[in-house]
């Protein structure tokens, strides 16, 4: 049997808005490819753990080692060279209404790549397809149900190739159908991809 590496190790985290204290002395570590999943009643502090985790807000005390390197004792280079291994899909999805669907996809291969406009329309393409939007690139959000609406926020999430993938309440808002799709598309890619994912 092959032996788990840890890809996301949490060490005395503490979550708190000034001295309102949300979590407590978090520890647990989560393995490469594994999926895992923060459950707990409306206002527990779900999302809260999660942008702890996604580098968008630091803990009160404790850090995040991904791959062994610590990201919030770490330097401003170092969360930043290890913020680029993430990918983000928020929970109303945070498409841009006045892009594509394909224009929302390219805007962090403009932004963090040296990719040629051919090569940064034909991997949003891909991305697309990948969630099963091939043919929807140059729709709007407004021209497409909530359903695709997420899955193209995951395929943005995706577009830089990240280790990781993290997820804030993906289904929410769906209907059961709708969410189980989404739900059965994340674990496919991450059985393609094996990126290790959150929500």
């Amino acid at each position: 049997m092959t032996e788990k590496t840890p890809h996301i190790v949490v060490k005395g985290v503490t979550m708190a808005y000034g001295s309102y204290v949300i979590q407590k002395n978090l520890d647990f570590t989560i393995y490469r490819g594994d999926v895992f999943i923060i459950m707990g009643g409306s206002g527990c502090g779900k999302s809260t753990l999660m942008r702890g985790l996604s580098g968008l807000k630091s803990p009160a005390t404790g850090d995040v080692l991904y791959g062994g390197s610590s990201f919030w004792n770490g330097s401003s280079e170092d969360r930043h060279r290890i913020r680029r291994g993430f990918g983000v899909m928020f929970q109303s999805g945070a498409l841009w209404s006045s892009m594509t669907l394909a224009e929302n996809v390219a805007l962090p291969l403009e932004q963090y790549t040296n990719l040629s406009p051919v090569q940064i329309r034909r991997i949003a393409s891909l991305k697309l397809s990948l969630v099963g939007l091939g043919g929807f690139e140059d729709f709007y959000p407004s021209e497409i149900s909530g359903g695709m609406q997420k899955r193209a926020g995951v395929a943005r999430a995706m577009a830089l190739d990240p280790d990781i993938l993290f997820f804030d309440e993906p289904s929410a808002g769906l209907d059961p159908v709708s969410a189980r799709r989404l739900d059965d598309l994340i674990l496919e890619l991450r059985d393609s991809l094996g990126t290790t994912m959150g929500w």
